[in-house]
């Protein structure tokens, strides 16, 4: 297999993160990671950004995490970055102002739907640090997860009672996410090394259903694609190559339609694009995890960690000192 120059994390990075040093646990951190990439993804919507730009920069976002604790950045100043980073690596940039307004409000409805749950209860912590994994939804962009509202409340409702009001111009709000946007930006070239190679998996994709002869099947090459846009809220894309990303893709499409490929081996479909069974399984699992119930105190708890204060108050609660 030809090396790949595209930088991916290493076993001792998979094996313990940032994060998971400092006492957070594998389960929480995955949903506040794939929280931040669906803020990315809503705001690649709001902001009519190009496919290639959010999946860019939900990458970036992933690969951070693997060389930063979620102790020292919020999820949303490093996603905004992320997203600001992608659209000048695509060529396709946006105005910073523009940025900073869309973040703007999905922040302050992010605020808004944490008050309409709140509760003296939600400020006891729903999990204890212990492993498993995250997330669901659709747009455009694929079937994406959209982990908002609890299920306990009408997402309808609550979107429909929520008033956006705008920053002044000249807002000490303004300021303050302009600050936080240029240093997240500076952060994630520093502590990646100013490597920003990212390779992104459609062309891949339609080459490999080309070669199995799935071209024709609509349904397959859609569900496909969308998976590939789900794995984007997983670390897949950090930690695997795109063939091995590609096939399980493809892997999961096929059998959920009951689609019949060579699957015996020595024989088996996944060989020809050099992707190892064991590696293409283990995406698989990743991805079918985002998809998991969660109950609405768990929603709630990663919609309010969404800066850094709380996952230190979090830390500070859950976590003995000793452990940190």
């Amino acid at each position: 297999m030809t090396p790949t120059l595209v930088p991916l994390a290493t076993y001792s990075q998979i094996a313990k993160t940032p994060s998971r040093e400092d006492g957070l646990p594998q389960e929480l951190e995955e949903d506040l990671r794939a929280f931040g990439c669906k803020l990315i993804h809503q705001a690649g919507i709001l902001l009519n950004q190009k496919q290639v730009a959010v999946a860019t920069a939900q990458i970036l976002f992933q690969r951070f995490w693997f060389v930063t604790s979620l102790k020292q950045f919020s999820i949303g100043d490093i996603s905004m970055g992320a997203l600001y980073l992608a659209s000048k690596l695509e060529e396709c940039p946006v105005r910073m102002r523009d940025l900073i307004n869309v973040y703007d409000l999905l922040l302050q409805r992010n605020t808004h739907e944490l008050s309409l749950h709140s509760s003296p209860s939600s400020s006891s912590p729903s999990r204890r640090p212990q492993p498993t994994h995250p997330l669901e939804s659709n747009h455009s962009y694929g079937h994406v997860s959209v982990m908002a509202v609890p299920a306990a409340s009408s997402p309808s409702n609550s979107k429909a009672n929520f008033k956006y009001t705008p920053m002044a111009y000249f807002s000490d709000t303004f300021y303050s996410l302009k600050d936080a946007l240029v240093v997240a930006e500076m952060q994630i070239l520093k502590r990646l090394g100013f490597n920003m190679l990212v390779v992104l998996p459609y062309g891949t994709l339609i080459n490999y259903l080309r070669l199995l002869g799935l071209t024709n099947h609509k349904e397959a090459c859609g569900k496909a694609w969308g998976y590939l846009n789900d794995a984007l809220q997983t670390p897949v894309y950090a930690i695997y190559a795109v063939p091995t990303i590609v096939s399980a893709a493809i892997l999961l499409a096929t059998r959920h339609l009951g689609i019949s490929l060579p699957s015996t081996p020595p024989n088996s479909w996944w060989d020809l694009f050099d992707a190892p069974w064991e590696d293409v399984w283990t995406v698989c699992g990743h991805i079918k995890r985002l998809y998991r119930d969660r109950t609405p105190e768990e929603r709630l708890e990663v919609m309010r960690m969404v800066n850094k204060k709380e996952v230190r108050k979090w830390l500070e609660d859950n976590v003995s000192p000793s452990q940190r």
